[in-house]
């Protein structure tokens, strides 16, 4: 596995998430608004300075004393400095921990033996990283492969049926039958509890001119989703200037396949966006009917309106009455600088559960989870 030099930080965020990532992997708990800070903190001390990224990294990455040596260890693992900078010891046999370099701790004193674990970013978690509308055709392809590697899970709601369970409610009836199959003699307590369900995931999904670059790849985070949840759990729908069913389209199991035929059914690719027109359309005919009635519903755009924005706030606050969780996901959330100035943006957040990043594989696989808690 090669390492990266210091002097690559001028390629951009993705070599600093990449090793915020290997901090995660070494024990770190860096969250994602933690990771933000480090890029904004990296920015403005001098990304391409590997003592300013040390700084910013210590800073905003570290929460305990123990995070700091771990940091030190990861951080000399993965931009491989040779110069100036401590070299690891030789240890005794012992268990292998992530405070191995000599260096001074969090108080500036002390010093660590330990046994050398080093943590270094793959071309694949790179590319997990990378923003899907900067790849090269050969990138996609890879990408496209890689979306196998979700693991979805959906979210869960109680129904009004019971079930046998080891505790929970006294299920009366079933001791009170197992009582008189034993001729009224006292019985083992029977108990229930109340079933779960998976609960419905809506995806509508802006193809418009402004989300051409991301269409390809939200359609094939469509696709892994409807084929890993079974049918009847995923329903999905493109926005524009009007809307189109295409959860047949994603039922096919080739994703190739999959979205050949949804290109064949939408007629409005790349065209403008009308969110607050469509997104009423989709309420009258599907939403208010029954399908986001109780569902999780989510909206994959960037936000940019070219309609009215007040019928669009009017129209989200309509579905969060309906809907049980309304998620946004924005493919400029996750970049450095972003601000919600968007017209369509500023008229949807008062009325949205979570607002996330969609722009990378590791934004699709946070997104993952948080429809799995919804």
């Amino acid at each position: 596995m090669s390492t990266v030099a210091p002097g690559e930080l001028r390629g951009g965020d993705e070599i600093l998430l990449a090793f915020a990532r290997a901090l995660r992997t070494g024990g770190i708990a860096v969250t994602q608004d933690r990771a933000h800070g480090f890029l904004a903190s990296a920015a403005v001390l001098g990304a391409d300075d590997p003592v300013a990224v040390r700084i910013a990294g210590r800073a905003t990455l570290c929460a305990s004393p123990d995070d700091l040596a771990r940091f030190d260890q990861v951080f000399e693992a993965f931009f491989n400095a040779r110069d100036g900078l401590p070299r690891p010891r030789p240890a005794a046999p012992t268990e292998p921990r992530f405070t191995d370099f000599p260096e001074e701790d969090a108080w500036g004193q002390g010093e660590q033996t330990d046994e050398v674990v080093r943590a270094a970013a793959s071309a694949t978690e790179l590319l997990r990283q990378r923003d899907v509308a900067s790849l090269t055709p050969a990138e996609k392809r890879r990408l496209d492969g890689m979306f196998a590697t979700l693991r979805p899970r959906a979210p869960l709601r109680r129904t009004a049926r019971h079930q046998r369970w080891h505790r929970g409610q006294v299920d009366a009836s079933r001791t009170l039958r197992s009582s008189l199959r034993r001729l009224g003699e006292p019985s083992v307590i029977e108990w229930r509890r109340r079933g779960t369900r998976p609960r419905r995931i809506v995806l509508l999904v802006d193809v418009s001119g402004s989300m051409s670059s991301y269409a390809d790849a939200l359609l094939r985070l469509a696709h892994r989703l409807t084929q890993a949840l079974g049918q009847g759990t995923v329903e999905t729908f493109t926005i524009g200037t009007r809307v189109t069913h295409i959860t047949r389209a994603m039922r096919i199991r080739d994703p190739e396949r999959a979205l050949v035929a949804a290109g064949e059914t939408v007629p409005d690719w790349s065209g403008g966006t009308r969110l607050g027109e469509t997104l009423r359309f989709f309420l009258d005919r599907w939403g208010q009917r029954g399908m986001a009635r109780g569902a999780v519903v989510v909206v994959f755009s960037d936000g940019w309106e070219r309609g009215d924005a007040a019928m669009l706030g009017e129209q989200m606050a309509r579905l969060r009455r309906i809907a049980h969780r309304v998620v946004w996901v924005n493919p400029h959330r996750g970049k450095d600088g972003y601000e919600a100035v968007q017209q369509g943006v500023v008229a949807a957040l008062p009325h949205l559960h979570d607002f996330v990043a969609g722009h990378s594989l590791a934004t699709y696989a946070e997104l993952v989870e948080v429809l799995a808690d919804a």
